[in-house]
């Protein structure tokens, strides 16, 4: 299917770019979540009339993520779990925590947007994760993962 970006996506192109994609992908996901169109003749044109409105909101959207980034890159977040004597967790940390523990600090982030490549911890420790928010503006940051206190 040929689809319109709407925005910037890392593995597709940017803003305005035409690409073919698979049919599920467009409907299911880049078309309901208001990232891509049709390209059809009058969606091409549509979009080249709102060229600059588009291009505007996307700079907005990466303003927002790069001082969202300034603050974070390079942090260190603390999430505290329940753990035996030996150093494995009870259960394990995964995005949805680390999330949360950036939020408690005054940055908002979604949890997809916390990457663990290798799936949650299960060990008490420090490990580096990316933050992507945005394609441009991945911030890596620190998280501890301590015992919590009975």
């Amino acid at each position: 299917m040929q689809i319109i970006l709407l925005e910037r996506i890392a593995a597709l192109g940017n803003l305005g770019d035409v690409v073919t994609v698979k049919n599920g992908y467009a409907r299911n996901y880049l078309i309901p979540q208001g990232k891509a169109k049709r390209a059809t003749e009058a969606n091409l044109k549509e979009f080249e009339a709102r060229r600059a409105e588009w291009e505007a909101k996307q700079a907005a959207v990466l303003a927002d993520a790069q001082a969202r980034h300034a603050k974070l890159d390079g942090q260190t977040v603390t999430v505290a779990q329940k753990a035996g004597v030996d150093g494995r967790l009870f259960g394990s940390v995964t995005n949805a925590d680390i999330a949360e523990a950036i939020r408690a600090t005054g940055v908002e982030v979604a949890k997809a947007n916390v990457r663990l490549p290798d799936g949650p911890f299960k060990a008490v420790g420090e490990y580096e994760v990316e933050v992507a928010l945005h394609s441009d503006a991945v911030a890596v940051i620190t998280v501890a993962v301590v015992a919590a206190a009975e």
